[in-house]
């Protein structure tokens, strides 16, 4: 997708995006082993109390910024949260960079079609001032996403772990080993009403005229 009169040549941020499998909160089993208390619930029904990961991985520096959200995981929540991962780059950094790339999963929250998508990344798009070029994968080759090394390290980090509130959730996550600079954030991205996505609807033709799709 393309803003106008932006020339592309220069500096690209290349960023690797995708979300993990809800993580449920309690006491509950997560296999693994631990030098704690080994007592956990063997099925986690009823729990609710839930958090959506989503990860950003900048492929040249490394950087990986994190975010918890505890809505759902929706158009708006990814791209809420590719705004806080943004808004996480120092101000000089933003303004040297000419365009973002973006490689995403075609799952149907960030699918190349989903509609919310395309007009929250126009807005976001228009709010920066920088094009941004999505690269999709072939269907059942995202594992080769560079976020995807994050979510297995994730895993490995705090299995045998009981994460039992929000805050044993983040602080796991803060100290997983990272070779470069990591962020980890909460977020509680709202879920948009029926009526508010009707009538954002009407702007959907001009964000569609705003994104050119190749091949």
């Amino acid at each position: 997708m393309a803003t106008p009169d932006l020339a592309p040549d220069g500096p690209v941020k290349r960023l690797s995006i995708d979300c993990k499998a809800t993580v449920k909160i309690g006491d509950y089993a997560r296999g693994g082993k631990t030098r704690g208390d080994h007592r956990a619930a063997d099925h986690d029904m009823g729990g609710e109390e839930k958090y959506i990961p989503f990860g950003l991985v900048d492929e040249d520096s490394g950087r990986l910024h994190l975010v918890f959200g505890s809505s759902c995981k929706t158009s708006d929540f990814i791209v809420d949260s590719l705004k806080d991962g943004w808004n996480d780059l120092p101000v000089p950094e933003q303004a040297t960079i000419t365009h973002l790339q973006l490689k995403v999963d075609n799952g149907p929250e960030s699918s190349g079609v989903r509609t919310q998508f395309l007009k929250r990344l126009v807005d976001f798009a228009d709010h920066i001032g920088k094009p941004i070029h999505l690269l999709y994968y072939p269907p059942y080759h995202s594992k080769y996403n560079p976020i995807e090394r994050c979510w297995g390290i994730l895993e490995q980090h705090w299995n045998g772990t009981k994460l039992v509130d929000v805050d044993t959730l983040l602080e796991w996550a803060k100290s997983m080993t990272w070779s470069n600079y990591l962020a980890v954030r909460q977020s509680r991205s709202e879920v948009l009403s029926e009526n508010n996505i009707q009538r954002e609807s009407k702007t959907l033709i001009f964000c569609f005229l705003r994104v050119e799709i190749t091949d």
